[in-house]
């Protein structure tokens, strides 16, 4: 009897400290995967989705759209934990970035590659339920994930690798569905990596002068003061890219109409950035949201 007391005593204590300590764990994680900041979750989102929807000639079926919801949340907020566990000793002289968990000592760097994996066997998990040919793309995946944050040590082109591992969804979303990655696919490929490297270039200029002083390279800084012409000119080739869609398609009329929802979006992001003011690159980079919105609304419009 005295045992079983014990017993219970001690498992008491036990969930009670499991308990204090994930209280104190999670809101640290939210900060880590960015759950919080869900601006990236809806960036991978829309492109994937929106193949899914390409692929299957309208809705797909409930259960691929509920593996590739789960696959985006769960392998952005991978990406990260990776992101951070390289970033470490470069994030503190950073202004946008120096409260980040593994910065301030809330987190271990060999804690955030613990997460790291576990997001990413989540994953794999999730791609499991799928087909040969979509795991053998969601392997690339991950490594160009894992590239992705050290690109920008040796290469001043690091959103280009983004751009890559944004649109790898959109490969997998059509192996999933059809087992081939048809010529359609790689248009949509093509067109996610320009508008990706578009944004993330926004996205870069918020941090530009911190990232000259402490050698961080990005395209950002390799377009100097042609950084807006080039942002321009991704822009164009993004909607010209979903133009051929369209033909290609035989798309209808709400096709193009949130296609040039989509036009004055962007030509408003060139206003946000003309004077190249921190605050306003990051409002103009947040707007993609809804760009990736409407372009999904307009291929999900064609078909219903």
């Amino acid at each position: 009897m005295n045992r079983l007391k014990k017993f219970k005593s001690s498992s008491r204590r036990l969930l009670r400290s499991i308990y204090f300590k994930m209280r104190y764990k999670i809101p640290i994680l939210i900060e880590l995967t960015r759950l919080n900041r869900p601006i990236g979750i809806y960036l991978l989102l829309w492109p994937t989705i929106s193949a899914l929807c390409v692929a299957a000639e309208g809705l797909p079926s409930s259960s691929l759209l509920l593996i590739f919801l789960l696959g985006t949340i769960v392998m952005r907020s991978a990406g990260c934990c990776i992101n951070d566990f390289a970033d470490q000793r470069i994030d503190g002289d950073v202004k946008r970035t120096e409260k980040r968990p593994l910065v301030s000592g809330a987190l271990k760097r060999s804690e955030a590659l613990v997460y790291f994996g576990i997001l990413s066997s989540l994953g794999f998990i999730l791609v499991l339920f799928t087909n040969t040919e979509t795991i053998l793309v969601s392997i690339c995946s991950i490594a160009i994930i894992v590239l992705y944050p050290f690109a920008k040590r040796f290469t001043n082109l690091p959103q280009v690798i983004l751009g890559i591992a944004f649109s790898c969804g959109i490969l997998m979303a059509f192996t999933a569905t059809t087992k081939n990655i048809p010529e359609i696919a790689y248009l949509l490929f093509f067109a996610n990596v320009l508008w990706t490297i578009a944004y993330d270039t926004q996205y870069a200029m918020v941090d530009r002068e911190f990232d000259l002083k402490i050698g961080v390279k990005s395209t950002a800084i390799l377009f100097g003061n042609a950084d807006r012409l080039a942002i321009g000119l991704l822009q164009a080739g993004f909607l010209t890219a979903f133009s051929l869609l369209g033909r290609q398609l035989d798309f209808n009329y709400g096709f193009y109409v949130a296609l040039s929802g989509a036009g004055l979006l962007l030509i408003y992001q060139q206003y946000l950035i003309k004077d190249r003011v921190p605050d306003l690159c990051f409002k103009a980079f947040a707007n993609n949201n809804w760009v990736g919105l409407l372009m999904f609304a307009g291929i999900l419009l064609n078909y219903f």
